[in-house]
């Protein structure tokens, strides 16, 4: 680790936007979803004239809007973080992080804020289609926010289209569409609205299954359950085609976080997937840093085939990454923590000779960094130079691995349940399949904890990194006392809670309502 730095800072405000992130997680997938659920059915009701149809919109409306209001308020709380707990972080990459978080405030948030209240408040002082219209641009805007979001945190996994400045130490922008076309950015996107669109979908089914077990509104819940479930089918196929891209270029960009979410500790040609495994607390071997997994099941060569489309393709293990290969040309931990030195070194020189005034030294060690293989050899392993300890360099292994498989395993459980629902529901056979049904009921919680286990596989199968290779989250932190930290976590843990309550209550509340007669 660098010097002088307080881990127990970095403790705190890792775990403060963890908190923050995770409750924001509970609103947002859902919202993005259920908007474009309401524009569906929204648009049904304007193409049949039938009154029922605005009926069913007006009842998930008013669920969205719930949601929404919410989500808007522990979103802007988050990117208020990036300068108050992470203010290194913000000068080291500031002019690149910030273009996509300005395009959306500017672009998507006020498109959506402003037809949202068309949407709301518009029903019978504006024209059907305009009303329509304002609907289905508050769901591209809502879904607009989440991709410069997410662009903005692809960028941190797969940092492209920058250059360093050794003059101000901070790394600019020099290809906005190498930003935002990356392939991290489109994999990460497509991943993360379908699975949105797949949580949204149960959560209409499985309100739409309770109004069915208590025969009431069977029209309205038929009907609800029909469109959610086909456009959940659709999403969820989806959802599993783009995590699969998504892994493939994880394996190959982020190979750290692949080893430690496949349960990988030593590479080899023609891998195995291990499709289930159960974690020990001890480690594999006396003074072994990895926990032992001791329950294998594994379908042989799969693993090289997924990461590599190749049977028979070498995929590095924890291992590997951290001993390093000659024969492959894999560099030790080691070795890329010592080149990191080498570039931090020459970076720190370089301030020295300009604070000095010696420019004929200040030239000289200018020209390196615009010196291609000092970029490929030294400046490419920059962050490493941050840190002492290669075991550092390895996420938490069983918070990744155990995340991953129970993301994995929901998304093929949802693609089933949606199959099942349609041919019931077609069959016009649902209310007599009270299990079912039931079923439908309790799997509402599933879709959220596979959304949360998504996000701690992406967030923390990075660590150390906040910038992948560039920046170790130790040197990212603002220079605070962790107790004003530790004061403002519980404040927040607090706060959120209580808004977390307030709005299932509410939520509730609302169900319990149910559609109001004629759609008023």
């Amino acid at each position: 680790m660098i010097d002088n730095v307080d881990l127990s800072l970095v403790d705190w405000s890792r775990a403060q936007f963890a908190l923050t992130a995770m409750y924001h997680w509970l609103f947002v997938p859902l919202t993005l979803g259920l908007s474009f659920i309401v524009a569906f059915m929204e648009t049904l009701y304007v193409k049949t004239g039938n009154p029922e149809w605005k009926r069913i919109t007006k009842f998930w409306m008013t669920l969205f809007g719930i949601n929404f209001a919410i989500g808007v308020a522990t979103g802007i709380i988050l990117e208020f973080e990036f300068g108050t707990n992470w203010s290194n972080y913000s000068w080291f990459v500031g002019d690149i992080f910030g273009a996509p978080l300005a395009i959306e405030g500017i672009m998507a948030f006020f498109l959506e804020s402003t037809f949202i209240a068309v949407m709301f408040f518009g029903w019978n002082k504006v024209s059907p289609k305009f009303h329509l219209t304002s609907t289905w641009l508050v769901a591209i805007g809502a879904n607009l926010s989440a991709l410069w979001i997410l662009v903005a945190n692809a960028w941190m996994q797969y940092p492209v289209g920058m250059h360093f400045n050794p003059d101000s130490a901070r790394n600019e922008m020099i290809n906005f569409w190498d930003v935002l076309f990356s392939p991290m950015a489109v994999f990460k996107f497509l991943h993360t609205i379908s699975s949105g669109f797949t949580m949204a979908s149960i959560f209409v089914v499985g309100i739409s299954a309770w109004f069915l077990l208590k025969k009431r509104d069977i029209l309205f819940a038929k009907r609800s359950i029909i469109v959610a479930a086909v456009f959940g089918l659709i999403s969820a196929l989806f959802t599993a085609t783009t995590g699969d891209s998504s892994a493939r270029f994880v394996a190959q960009k982020q190979p750290m976080k692949f080893a430690a979410f496949e349960g990988l500790y030593d590479g080899s040609h023609g891998a195995s997937l291990l499709a289930f495994g159960v974690i020990s607390n001890q480690p594999k071997a006396s003074g072994n840093y990895l926990p032992d997994i001791k329950i294998r099941v594994e379908i042989p060569n799969l693993l090289s085939y997924l990461a590599y489309l190749d049977l028979n393709a070498y995929v590095p293990g924890i291992n590997n990454l951290i001993n390093g290969d000659e024969k492959i040309g894999l560099l030790s931990a080691q070795e890329k923590i010592n080149r990191g030195k080498v570039a931090r070194n020459v970076l720190k020189a370089y301030k020295e000779a300009k604070e000095q005034k010696d420019l004929a030294v200040a030239d000289v060690l200018r020209t390196q960094f615009d010196d291609p293989k000092f970029q490929a050899n030294y400046f490419k392993y920059f962050g490493y130079g941050f840190l002492n300890d290669v075991n550092s360099l390895v996420p938490n292994v069983p918070l990744t691995f155990y995340s991953f498989h129970i993301m994995v395993i929901l998304g093929f459980y949802f693609i089933i349940f949606f199959v099942y629902m349609l041919i019931l529901a077609f069959k016009d056979n649902l209310e007599n399949k009270r299990k079912f049904l039931k079923l439908a009921v309790w799997t509402l919680p599933l879709p959220y904890i596979a959304e949360q286990a998504g996000w701690v596989l992406a967030e923390v199968g990075r660590q150390p990194w906040v910038i992948q290779d560039y920046l170790p989250t130790v040197a990212a932190v603002s220079q605070i006392e962790a107790s004003a930290v530790q004061i403002t976590f519980w404040l927040f843990a607090i706060v959120f809670t209580a808004l977390a309550i307030a709005e299932v209550s509410i939520m509730i509340k609302q169900i319990k309502l149910g559609p109001k007669e004629g759609g008023e």
